[in-house]
């Protein structure tokens, strides 16, 4: 009797088991699926709602309401990337009008001269529309962009200015970690039309960086800001973080991707080195959430009761996935482990947004510039690109 007792029990929690349906016990691949099947749902809803809103494109939500923006906002090639990926991961012709339609709202941007962030606006949109159709439209808008984004290179400084504005005088050339997200569209242009130029300023832009933006620890400031005479820096603080010597998590995020990112297009092993040491500061660190999506600041004064970011884990994840790749050593598969881990918190209800709520993005919980009390736990367009292409790179691993 008591042996048929242990049997009916060991079946009934196997059975309970089977039934399970928790993030952590989810096959990856229905994961993967699961998350492109939202974000296709929502990012489907978001363009008809926008389609006859002329020149406008998401940005986030601002007192309950959908804020979008011109082409001219940093964010703009966030959402018509986002549809490209949904694109390739499902090739309707839906889901190509849209893409298409969105990505043709930021022409203009190839000429613009003023910002570091054409690389951001013009490769997410027009750089995987070309990947996918191979439009020789497409391709001019790019290669023109890549001339606009180089004309902000100073030899002096050896690096791209990111911002125009001073701080009230604070800085004489301001850079900030974001700007090797920008090196994307010159290492492309380079091998596009042949023209070294590209590959020379982001090389140098990366290696000014890799040397004055990290601290012992591999985290890294957000600005850096040069003399201009000199070509020194002459000031390291943060603009969007809680402190000057803070790690913002976004800029740690776009620190592994861009150091990831320039060693795959270059195969320079110092760049594969610099990104496993940021792997290594931000998987081991001691206020990393047991979920892996961060708090806005690793050094957020009222963790754990700070603000997540999730785009900085979408960022993040994005990177790791594309670093298990790249590195050869024992450690790849804790940075592929690593990544599932936040592409599952970000895949659960916490952070998924139920079809046709949270204005019609995606990921919920993102953090934009906290001090400035802007964009604060809310979702962010640029969070909902890198989940989609987080969720691309592992399903093509699988």
């Amino acid at each position: 009797m008591n042996k048929l007792f242990s049997l009916t029990v060991l079946a009934t929690t196997l059975l309970l088991s089977s039934c399970s349906n928790t993030p952590q016990e989810e096959p990856l691949a229905k994961v993967i699926d699961r998350g492109l099947k939202a974000s296709t749902e929502q990012a489907l809803l978001m363009a008809k709602e926008l389609e006859q809103q002329e020149g406008r494109l998401p940005k986030t939500i601002k007192d309950g309401k959908l804020e979008t923006s011109d082409c001219y906002w940093w964010c703009s090639g966030f959402f018509p990337g986002e549809l490209w990926y949904l694109y390739e991961s499902n090739p309707t012709p839906e889901l190509k009008k849209y893409a298409e339609l969105f990505t043709g709202r930021l022409e203009d941007v190839q000429h613009v001269t003023d910002n570091h962030d054409v690389g951001f606006m013009l490769y997410c949109s027009y750089g995987n529309g070309y990947r996918l159709t191979q439009s020789t439209d497409y391709k001019n808008v790019l290669v023109t962009g890549a001339g606009s984004l180089s004309t902000r290179f100073n030899p002096t400084i050896k690096a791209i200015r990111s911002w125009d504005f001073t701080n009230n005088g604070k800085w004489q050339y301001p850079v900030i970690i974001d700007n090797m997200m920008n090196l994307e569209l010159l290492t492309w242009a380079s091998k596009t039309t042949g023209d070294n130029r590209f590959h020379d300023i982001a090389v140098t832009h990366a290696n000014t960086t890799m040397a004055n933006h990290f601290r012992d620890d591999y985290s890294c400031y957000h600005v850096v800001s040069y003399d201009t005479i000199t070509g020194n820096p002459h000031i390291k603080m943060t603009h969007q973080g809680y402190a000057d010597e803070s790690a913002w998590a976004r800029g740690q995020a776009w620190a592994i991707y861009g150091y990831t990112m320039m060693a795959r297009e270059t195969g320079d092993p110092a760049y594969l080195a610099q990104a496993k040491h940021i792997a290594h500061f931000l998987m081991n660190h001691p206020n990393m959430p047991a979920d892996k999506v961060p708090y806005w600041d690793f050094d957020a004064p009222n963790i754990p009761d700070a603000p997540r970011d999730a785009s900085s884990a979408a960022i993040m994840a994005s990177a790791l996935i594309e670093l298990s790749q790249l590195d050869k050593s024992e450690d790849a598969k804790s940075y592929l482990d690593f990544s599932e881990q936040q592409v599952r918190s970000l895949s659960s209800p916490e952070y998924l947004a139920e079809r046709g709520t949270n204005c019609n993005f995606v990921l919920k919980h993102s953090t934009g510039h906290l001090p400035g009390n802007s964009e604060v736990d809310v979702p962010l367009s640029y969070a909902d690109y890198y989940y989609v292409e987080a969720l691309m790179r592992l399903k093509k691993l699988i």
